[in-house]
């Protein structure tokens, strides 16, 4: 394929026969970390089937084993609400903004103090979005500039619900929101 037909438009030909074949695509990262966000809350295992492996869902799962579930193979062995425990060390989300985000709010809702951290790039991201509602609901969350930037200190418990109308949509708002 020469570059100018590589930039043009994509077109699929009839073969001569039928497709046949197995495709297997990647977990989906969005889902991943819910997934092992509630399979931690729950008590007794929860196999994930399809989890993502990227870096980003890896920074999750470590977050919820320093808080006591435990991951073996496809079962994520959850402690429940009253089995997980205050980390003995701070937790790193790497490059993820959805884990920070939705873990700000997960953590909101328990009754220890969370510090959670994030590379270079994630030390940059706004948090505001996700701070504002979480403060509105009760829950202590510090961070540089007031707590626009991370790393996030997160003081839970205590919460009342909220209603929530958001000026621009964010799945991980709300999942932070609906996790808190």
């Amino acid at each position: 394929m020469t570059r100018d037909q590589a930039a043009g438009p994509f077109v699929v030909q009839g073969g001569t026969g039928p497709l046949r074949g197995q495709v297997k695509v990647p977990g989906d990262k969005s889902i991943s970390h819910r997934a092992l966000l509630l399979a931690a809350l729950a008590e007794g295992p929860s196999q994930i089937v399809g989890l993502s492996s990227g870096g980003d869902v890896l920074a999750t799962r470590a977050a919820v084993e320093a808080m006591g579930a435990r991951m073996d193979g496809q079962v994520l062995h959850g402690v429940g609400r009253t089995g997980l425990h205050e980390p003995g060390r701070v937790i790193n989300v790497g490059n993820s903004g959805t884990g920070i985000r939705l873990l700000a709010g997960y953590c909101a809702a328990l009754p220890w103090l969370t510090v959670l951290e994030g590379d270079a790039s994630i030390a940059g991201r706004p948090m505001d979005r996700v701070v504002g509602p979480l403060r509105q609901m009760g829950a202590t969350v510090d961070g540089r500039g007031d707590g626009r930037f991370p790393p996030l200190v997160v003081r839970g418990g205590g919460l009342s619900g909220i209603d929530l109308d958001l000026a621009v949509p964010s799945a991980q708002v709300k999942g932070a929101v609906l996790l808190a």
